[in-house]
């Protein structure tokens, strides 16, 4: 057992504890996937079977290199293990048991995208706004409802919800959620949430199906434990309850993903469902120099609700953190790009060895111009992935048809591209023939002259035609020589290829590149099943965080914070540390949301290993407006001890110019005079007197406020509404305020008192 003598104390503790409940608590850096792949490896040294273990992570990428490192370590018994995402895992597991909820074994998953259309569709066929409905707000609240739990039958006889639906304008919300979920059924598809809100039906309502799973998964480890919502959590409490041989692993200081429904209480109450629970905690971190852990140790500790732990670091003590402040955000971009030119000129650095961070994409322009005038090369993470291109989602929407003919979003993308003469007319006559006749869109098209009449009969029935001769081709030929034939005959190939100009080029090279990765697919060792539609099943299951990446392009990485879990870089700079924008604005009204902002500030420090910088601007263009910022209450909570301000000390009243007055006047948040620009508005050196509330302020109900009115903010003063923006509950108002000018609000976070006239 040669693998365990690289273990520190805590590490080899927890790999041995192989039986009953158990947590993990992994700080950052401290070698968590180390610990994971030896413990599972370590089961396996202990004769434990494989197949009889269950491994649960949040990305393709994660699982992978555990199970290269597991392989490592015990061999070719790692291909029998049970590793992946939850999505992964539970897709394979209804493949099989399909059937017993009325779904086909081959049913197409629905991606983002395709779950938008079909409910721009349903909109469209309901006759509703689709601005108070917007497509993308529907979704999230469709998806919310089934990572929770909530069945269409349910959410409509919920009074808390209808009223909820009902008070913002939205009481057709239950009814559209019941038709997407009978359209998904009637086109064997399932949407994201559904691989795991299907799972739990199956788990609830079949108790044979549940005995199976339970019987066969008598060891589980769940990774990133603090990510998981609702919906994951009641999986994997079903499946360990009769061996309860659970492990998780994970940190509650890096839990950011409240916005995807993930519930940081499945980590901190974890002992309440497993009485007997042994906690191993992982506190040395290997990544980081002792100034940046001890400075991210002084942030965390401001949370209430958390796990304690004390991350200590025995690495050098390192350089202490810069803090650097910028007259603008372009200033701010112009400051970062040269740092980075000098470092890498001074210690003679990679460019890939930098990093950028930042709370929103939104950001990244001033960065972005910044390097490109400083001749940086970069490249942003987060952005378009390849298989979200169009002219990609066209070809894989060719495929997925293929397989399953009743996929309506599928059809619905393809049956006019590249142009055949069947327009938005046929195709909604399409859609009115099988509603009348209670049938499917296929049955439609493949006996066109039965249901339509006209020319549109005709390209139709050879649209059908060519779609069979496809699924022929998929029984008796590879994934790529069916995928080489569909992007032939479908004449997308030569749409592509006919137009000359660049755009075209990249798109045709993106289908080229597509096609080489079928044909590496095709041509793999390590999997049986080798078919096109095992193919598509890999690509509707990738994350966003499995993007192709090349890890040795020499660029500087841009990326927002939630971007950056998981990664790790020799430095690092955090951008844009202002208050409104990190924390975000919309944190400021609850302990719970200003504590998740405080964690993904720990994220963003604790991914930089020898250097970090940090950043801010006094002030920021928003919405056409420079507003004057200032700095975050991080900064304030970072020990000083362990900063550096790298700027000329300001002058301040009653102060001398020396850094502890620089601190002081800092913690205070006064505005300091800037250094003049190049070319820079006229801002003022301090900032006015803080506004004191007229006597008894009460906010007022602004649900009728109107452009025109005057009204009083606690902080701002008194103002006068200039536009107001946007659909309820989300309207935005831009109100000028004597003291401080303009400003935008969310109305439902504002606070404000309508000044009677």
């Amino acid at each position: 057992m040669d693998y365990l003598q690289g273990l520190n104390p805590s590490q080899r503790a927890a790999v041995e504890q192989t039986e009953g409940p158990v947590m993990i608590v992994a700080g950052a850096g401290s070698g968590k996937t180390r610990v994971i792949t030896y413990r599972v490896a370590h089961l396996i040294h202990k004769k434990v079977d494989p197949f009889n273990i269950l491994v649960l992570t949040f990305t393709n990428k994660a699982a992978k290199e555990m199970r290269e490192r597991i392989m490592h370590v015990v061999g070719p018994e790692a291909k029998n293990i049970w590793m992946g995402t939850f999505h992964s895992v539970f897709a394979k597991i209804l493949r099989v048991e399909a059937h017993f909820i009325g779904y086909p074994n081959n049913f197409t998953i629905y991606d983002t995208d395709d779950s938008k259309s079909l409910l721009r569709a349903i909109l469209k066929e309901m006759q509703l706004d689709d601005k108070l409905y917007n497509a993308n707000f529907v979704y999230n609240r469709i998806s919310s409802a089934k990572n929770n739990l909530v069945s269409p039958a349910e959410y409509a006889s919920n009074q808390q919800i209808q009223a909820d639906d009902i008070s913002s304008g939205r009481g057709q919300l239950g009814q559209i959620y019941q038709t997407y979920a009978q359209r998904c059924y009637k086109a064997g598809a399932m949407d994201f949430d559904d691989l795991l809100y299907k799972t739990n039906v199956l788990l609830k309502d079949y108790p044979e199906v549940l005995y199976k799973y339970q019987n066969k998964f008598k060891y589980l480890m769940v990774d990133e434990y603090q990510d998981t919502n609702f919906s994951q959590y009641l999986i994997v409490k079903k499946l360990a309850a009769i061996n309860e041989n659970i492990c998780v692993v994970g940190d509650d200081a890096q839990s950011i993903y409240a916005f995807r429904g993930a519930n940081i209480q499945n980590i901190l109450n974890f002992e309440k469902d497993y009485p007997d629970l042994q906690v191993f905690k992982l506190e040395q971190n290997y990544r980081s120099t002792q100034n940046i852990v001890n400075a991210a140790n002084s942030i965390i500790a401001n949370n209430k609700n958390q796990l304690q732990k004390n991350v200590f670091s025995e690495n050098q003590v390192g350089e202490k953190i810069k803090v650097m402040r910028a007259f603008s955000d372009n200033e701010e971009g112009k400051i970062v790009a040269e740092a980075i030119a000098q470092e890498r000129s001074v210690h003679g650095l990679r460019y890939r060895d930098f990093a950028i961070l930042y709370r929103t994409n939104a950001q990244s322009r001033a960065m972005e111009e910044a390097l490109r005038k400083t001749n940086v090369p970069y490249k942003i993470y987060g952005g378009t992935s390849f298989y979200q291109r169009k002219e990609i989602k066209d070809l894989l929407a060719y495929f997925r048809l293929t397989f399953n003919p009743n996929d309506e979003e599928a059809l619905k993308r393809v049956i006019n591209y590249p142009r055949r003469g069947i327009g938005d007319t046929s195709v909604e006559r399409i859609i009115i023939a099988a509603d009348q006749h209670q049938t499917t869109l296929w049955e439609v098209v493949t006996n066109a002259s039965k249901y339509l009449d006209g020319r549109s009969a005709g390209a139709v029935s050879v649209f059908g035609t060519m779609m069979q001769s496809f699924q022929v081709e998929a029984k008796n030929h590879s994934a790529y020589d069916t995928a080489l034939q569909i992007a032939r005959h479908s004449g997308l190939l030569k749409e592509l290829y006919d137009d000359k100009s660049i755009e075209g080029l990249s798109r045709y090279e993106n289908i080229q590149e597509l096609m080489n990765g079928i044909k590496e697919f095709s041509e793999r060792e390590d999997i049986e099943e080798k078919g096109l539609d095992v193919f598509m099943q890999d690509v509707a299951l990738l994350t966003n965080d499995d993007n192709d990446k090349d890890p040795n392009a020499d660029t500087v990485s841009l990326m927002t914070i939630h971007s950056s879990k998981g990664l790790e870089f020799p430095q690092v700079f955090i951008v844009g540390l202002e208050e409104n924008l990190f924390p975000s604005q919309l944190s400021l009204n609850s302990r719970t949301d200003l504590e998740e902002e405080r964690r993904l500030f720990y994220v963003a420090v604790t991914r930089a290993m020898d250097k970090l910088s940090l950043s801010y601007a006094t002030s920021r263009y928003r919405w056409g407006t420079l507003n004057n910022c200032e700095p975050s209450r991080f900064l304030d909570e970072l020990d000083p001890s362990y900063l550096h301000l790298d700027f000329k000390p300001r002058p301040v009243l009653g102060a001398s110019n020396d850094f502890e007055s620089e601190r002081s006047a800092w913690q205070q948040k006064d505005v300091f005079t800037a250094p003049k620009p190049k070319v820079a508005p006229k801002t003022t050196a301090i900032l006015p007197k803080a506004h004191v509330p007229t006597a008894g302020f009460v906010p007022s109900d602004t649900s009728n406020l109107q452009v025109g009115m005057e009204v009083e903010h606690e902080r701002f003063g008194f103002g006068k509404v200039i536009t107001l923006e946007g659909n309820k509950p989300d309207i935005k108002a831009i109100i000028f305020f004597k003291e401080l000018g303009q400003k935008q609000l969310l109305l439902k976070f504002a606070k404000l008192r309508i000044v009677e006239s």
